[in-house]
């Protein structure tokens, strides 16, 4: 009796150290305004897991960490959708139309509304998904709900793009598939195909995906050979420029979950095809030294966070402007300085021709700064833009809308967008 009660003691102090061990694994303290923190910190949790099993078999030398990750996602999603049932023959909308083609060669996803109300135009919309330019797809259980609710609800023939990824390729390829998908899009014999109305057709993306929709919606306001453009813009947590990683939202979120600073500047490192081990260098704004004269004090003013932000969120934070750059980092990364990588960067000139946009931000958010600074500018060129600022709000709040992983802040987002695309589109 008294060896089982040892060895029942023994399991109790393993089971509370395992408890205790995937306490502390799990925990990532959250800000107050935060709810839910707990279904925040095991959403992060399974991210960090996912990423650390995935890099533990690359260097292993068994799959690349990207590609191993990717099969995890997708492994997850297939899980959840048989879960909620939400992918019948006629989809979570009946009606609604899907076709899996190629425009231009690029591998898109076409949502067409229910029938109905013939001999009237449609609504149309090119839809960029996130995921730092290495993961995700249109075709995924949240954006093939998105792409679905939008189709129905808003009479919208959606186009969710299909790019592809790191480590397949590299920038500025990513780019190049959207903007031929977009212009295929926009020809006038697709907008004819498909009904839509010309003058209400918008380019949307969020994370990357609104990076790449910024670029876009940049490319085709000054190509003169696309006769059609989009008639707005409409941005979700955009990531628009690698220069500066201290900002006031990247230092203040630098450990927040879903996406730290030190994730942000691995995809832009991998994005622009840069060694990783640079992490550092940027993360210390090496990369933007005094010393580069190609950053001329005008370029510098694009994105210049004392001038751009409101005292709001430029709280007591300082900047961080290094002398030197040892490295030699702008001539190993031209990307940085591209604008169709960071569409931030672009000149006042350019930002006059886009279409009105709409700018979702989000407190907790390394990227906020760069969308209330897009915001700021595209103000002073003369556009209208509605920008859409969420105190409570983290990155990818907008992906987590469907039960178990739900946050009111998400479905509030999702339905203040749509309602957006609907007053404006």
């Amino acid at each position: 009796r008294g060896t089982e009660r040892e060895m029942g003691l023994k399991a109790v102090v393993v089971t509370v150290l395992l408890a205790a061990a995937l306490s502390y694994y799990v925990y990532n303290p959250m800000p107050d305004a935060i709810q839910e923190p707990w279904k925040l910190m095991a959403v992060d949790a399974a991210f960090r897991t996912g990423i650390n099993l995935a890099a533990l078999k690359y260097h292993l030398g068994i799959d690349h960490y990207i590609t191993s990750f990717r099969r995890t996602m997708q492994g997850f999603d297939s899980t959840m959708v048989a879960l909620l049932g939400s992918r019948s023959p006629a989809g979570v909308v009946p009606g609604v139309k899907v076709s899996d083609i190629t425009f231009a060669g690029v591998p898109v996803r076409v949502y067409e509304p229910p029938a109905g109300g013939e001999g009237h135009l449609r609504r149309g919309l090119l839809y960029l998904h996130g995921g730092g330019w290495a993961f995700g797809s249109g075709k995924m259980g949240a954006y093939d709900k998105v792409g679905r609710m939008i189709s129905d609800e808003l009479n919208t023939v959606v186009v969710s793009v299909d790019y592809r990824l790191f480590p397949e390729v590299l920038f500025p390829e990513p780019f190049l598939d959207c903007a031929a998908a977009a212009k295929h899009f926009l020809s006038p014999e697709v907008l004819d195909k498909y009904a839509i109305d010309p003058e209400r057709v918008a380019v949307s993306g969020d994370s990357a995906g609104g990076n790449l929709a910024a670029a876009i919606a940049q490319e085709v306001a000054a190509d003169d050979s696309v006769p059609v453009k989009f008639s707005v813009q409409a941005l979700i947590y955009p990531v628009l420029q690698a220069l500066d990683f201290n900002t006031p939202s990247y230092v203040q979120n630098r450990n927040m979950a879903i996406l730290p600073r030190q994730v942000m500047v691995q995809f832009w490192l991998q994005y622009l095809g840069a060694d990783i081990s640079l992490q550092p260098q940027l993360i210390a704004n090496n990369h933007s030294a005094l010393q580069h004269s190609v950053l001329t004090p005008e370029l510098r003013s694009r994105l210049d966070w004392t001038s751009l932000l409101s005292q709001k969120f430029k709280k007591s934070y300082k900047p961080v402007v290094a002398e030197r750059d040892s490295h030699g980092l702008l001539k190993k990364i031209p990307g940085l300085l591209d604008v169709r990588s960071s569409p931030l960067l672009a000149g006042p000139e350019v930002l006059a021709k886009c279409p009105r946009a709409y700018i979702l931000t989000c407190e907790f958010d390394v990227l906020r700064d760069d969308g209330l600074m897009y915001a700021r500018r595209l103000k002073d060129a003369g556009v209208s833009v509605t920008s859409d600022y969420y105190e409570d709000g983290f990155h990818g709040c907008l992906s987590f809308t469907s039960w178990p992983l739900d946050f009111d802040v998400g479905k509030r987002a999702l339905r203040n967008y749509m309602t957006w695309l609907q007053n404006n589109l």
